[in-house]
């Protein structure tokens, strides 16, 4: 009867200290994440946003805890003129780190240019909050705040005169 406990017993001691080898870096990621989140800073600063979501997207599949793999990929997106994605990614980024400075401006920046001023006006207070005293992430989400928004583009649809109907 001992040789029937010995081998599962053998296997939750080595299933444990594997758990504990796992967790003992949890604070260190991955780093196929890493590299991937190198790669698209790169196609970032070269003008290639499609080329960055790609590289950003491995980065967060290799490991869910990299946030500036989440504020890249929102800056790729609107580098793509895409602000509503952009504030789904810094969202994520502020899921993993609710005081991220960079990320509470990127998204206070994209809320504005949704048109969202209200809520960037939240994030601004949050910034402002955190910060404490001069806050270079605050003043530049007050500019953006403060600039001027251009006038929504009219769409075809929008543009054309309503249709008639015929007798």
């Amino acid at each position: 009867m001992r040789k029937s406990w010995a081998i599962p017993l053998a296997l939750l001691v080595a299933g444990t200290v594997s758990t504990v080898a796992v967790g003992a870096g949890d604070d260190m990621l991955k780093p196929a994440s890493l590299r991937q989140q190198t790669i698209g800073e790169a196609a970032l600063a070269k003008g290639q946003p499609l080329v960055a979501v790609d590289a950003f997207e491995a980065a967060v599949a290799a490991d869910p805890r990299n946030g500036r793999a989440y504020i890249g990929m929102a800056h790729a997106y609107e580098a793509q003129g895409l602000p509503g994605k952009a504030v789904k990614f810094y969202r994520e980024a502020l899921n993993l780190d609710p005081n991220d400075l960079n990320a509470l401006e990127g998204q206070g920046k994209a809320l504005v240019m949704r048109g969202a001023t209200a809520r960037a006006n939240l994030n601004l207070a949050r910034i402002k909050t955190l910060c404490k005293a001069d806050c270079p992430a605050a003043k530049r989400l007050e500019v953006a705040l403060a600039a001027p928004r251009p006038a929504p583009v009219a769409t075809a649809d929008a543009a054309a005169p309503p249709a008639t109907a015929k007798n």
